[in-house]
């Protein structure tokens, strides 16, 4: 008895590549950016007790605010992505 295999496929266009690619380019700038920022901040030479307070106050705030920025970037691009991913193409295979 032969089996029938269905297999969903989709085939991106030219926006859905430049979308992706522009989501995952976005992803990467905003890690570096994060990590950057981040080693900015532990940089501690001979740090007074105020500036070691201001420093965690301001850097809890900075790193919320990229934090914010990055998830509304995920979700404008992310929504992109998912609108240009191209059209649902279904492939039969008979096993036998």
């Amino acid at each position: 008895m032969a089996k029938i295999i269905r297999k969903e496929t989709r085939k991106r266009g030219i926006f859905g590549w430049l979308f992706l690619l522009l989501f995952i380019g976005f992803n990467l700038l905003m890690i570096a950016w994060l990590v950057n920022y981040w080693s900015i901040l532990s940089d501690v030479s001979s740090a007074s007790e105020a500036e070691f307070v201001g420093r965690a106050i301001g850097g809890t705030i900075g790193s919320g605010m990229l934090i914010t920025l990055w998830a509304l970037g995920d979700i404008i691009l992310g929504s992109f992505v998912l609108l240009t991913r191209g059209r649902k193409v279904i492939v039969e295979e008979t096993v036998a």
